[in-house]
Order: structure tokens, then C-alpha cells, then sequence
């Protein structure tokens, strides 16, 4: 009978003890994909501001060595990214290719143009620089017409913002909810063990001495529970990475060896806080309230 009982009392002790774990992990592994989120919304929203196309057309008359200059100063300027050149032939292969027929047996000759494709750096497609860029390139004799969609860079700098705000503001609303389940969860199971805190108490053990255990085995489960969550979050990551390599969001190997280092920290922080708290709290109660 006595074997049976401790048996359940083992069985009940394990369950609690994979809850707790469970809980740590699943809470801290949201943690860590909300931190990189957050960590990475810059290069995100970079990434997508950089696919903005300046598109400089030239002028029938322009000469292949003033092409070439503009091409290689735009090609040496601090806000540009990349540039291509693209031939009128290049781009009537394009529209034959996306079209599916070749409009120039209708029209007889090539109307296009020669044009160089600028794409950018993030910092610098906002109207202000597209306005000085497009001024600039209007200024060579040769260049033709500059195009760019301004509505777009207007609307698309206008949503990075709004979203880099409320991110923010998840993130906030988000990791004080994390806390508090990591703290629930260390609660619940202290609290199936009050009775024998409050014995321990009782027959002359000092706070200190009780708290002691109970802190080192949530800081134990808390470890557990980082190190799983650790796991999750680099299969999450490096599926992400190989899905989007695009986005590099594993470029920066301190940033998110930072990022683990943190959740791994959280991990026994919040599990050592909660536990030193919980068993306070019924370390000061009579021994009337535990039954409440």
C-alpha cells in the first residue's frame, strides 16, 4: 500500500514537473521568435525598400562613353546599391518574354529605350533623396526621363513604421505575459508543497534553508525548459534561413548568439524570481491560511 502511494505521489511529482517544463519552453520559445522578429524588422523592411527600382531612360543621342560615366558614378555613389544597364533590345526581349508575342513585328522598330535600373540603399528611398537623385540624373543632357513609384515609397516607409511600432508594443505586451504564465506555473507547483514548507518552518529550518531547494530545482527546470526552447528556436531559424535566404537572418552569428544567451538567461531568471517569491509568500502565511 505504502509502495502504491509513493509510486502516485512519484508519478504526480513527475507530471508537475514536465508542466512547469512545458510551460518555460513553450513561452520562452515564442520569446525568442518575437526577439528576432524584433531584432531583424530593420533588415525586413530594408530588404523590401531595396527591390525599389529608380529607372533612368536615355536619350537615343546619348554616347556609349557618357553611359558608361553615369553608370559607373551612379555605380560609386554612397546611396546606391546596385545598377544595371539595360539595352532597348534587353528590354524588348523582356516584353516579348512577359507578353508572350513580339510587338515590334506590329509596330515595325524598337520604341524603347536604353536605361540603367539604380536600385537603392534602405536609408535612402524616402521622396526627399529619390527627389535629389531624379534632379541629378535630370541635369546630364543625354537623360531622357527618370521614373520611380513615389506613391509606393510614400506608403511603403509610411507601414515600417506602423509596424515597427506595434511590434514593439507586442513585444512589451508579450514578454510581461510570458513572465507571468512562467510565474503561475512556478507557483502552482510550490504550492502543492506548502504543507511541507510550512512543517519545515515549524520545526526550526531558517528561511533561507527551505527557500534554498525549491529555488534550485525551479532554476533546474527553467534550464530544462531554455535549453529545449533554445532547440525549438534553431530549427525554426534555420529553416527560415534556408526558406528566405534572402533576408540573412542568420548573417550576424553575435546578434543571435546574443539573442539564445538572453532567452537561456530569462530562462533561470524569471524561474529563480517566481520561486523566490512564491515560497516567500507562504513562508509569511499562518498556517491556518494554507488551506485557502
Amino acid at each position: 500500500m505504502s509502495s502504491s502511494f509513493e509510486s502516485y505521489q512519484k508519478r504526480r511529482l513527475i507530471s508537475s514537473y514536465f508542466s512547469v517544463v512545458l510551460s518555460i519552453a513553450l513561452v520562452l520559445f515564442l520569446l525568442g521568435l518575437l526577439g528576432m522578429l524584433v531584432l531583424n524588422t530593420k533588415k525586413v523592411a530594408d530588404h523590401f525598400k531595396e527591390q525599389v527600382v529608380v529607372t533612368i531612360y536615355l536619350k537615343d543621342s546619348a554616347k556609349e562613353v557618357e553611359t558608361k560615366q553615369l553608370e559607373k558614378s551612379l555605380s560609386m555613389a554612397e546611396y546606391v546599391k546596385t545598377t544595371e544597364y539595360v539595352s532597348k533590345e534587353q528590354a524588348a526581349e523582356f516584353m516579348k518574354a512577359e507578353n508572350g508575342e513580339d510587338f515590334m513585328n506590329f509596330l515595325g522598330f524598337n520604341p524603347l529605350q536604353n536605361s540603367i535600373d539604380v536600385h537603392l540603399k534602405a536609408d535612402f528611398v524616402t521622396s526627399e533623396h529619390l527627389k535629389i537623385i531624379s534632379d541629378e540624373a535630370l541635369a546630364k543632357t543625354f537623360v531622357e526621363e527618370v521614373r520611380y513609384d513615389n506613391d509606393l515609397v510614400n506608403l511603403m516607409n509610411e507601414n515600417v513604421k506602423r509596424i515597427s511600432f506595434w511590434i514593439l508594443v507586442i513585444s512589451g505586451i508579450f514578454t510581461l505575459i510570458a513572465v507571468l504564465l512562467i510565474n503561475s506555473s512556478i507557483r502552482l507547483s510550490v504550492y502543492s508543497k506548502r504543507f511541507t514548507i510550512k512543517t519545515m518552518q515549524m520545526v526550526g529550518a531558517t528561511k533561507h534553508f527551505i527557500r534554498r531547494p525549491f529555488v534550485w530545482k525551479s532554476v533546474k527546470l527553467g534550464i530544462i525548459g531554455a535549453i529545449i526552447a533554445l532547440i525549438g528556436m534553431a530549427v525554426v531559424f534555420y529553416y527560415l534561413n534556408e526558406t528566405f535566404p534572402d533576408l540573412q537572418l542568420l548573417n550576424n552569428p553575435i546578434l543571435v548568439g546574443g539573442l539564445f544567451v538572453t532567452i537561456f538567461i530569462l530562462g533561470i531568471v524569471i524561474t529563480w524570481i517566481s520561486t523566490f517569491i512564491a515560497t516567500q509568500r507562504f513562508l509569511n502565511l499562518k498556517t491556518d491560511q494554507l488551506y485557502y
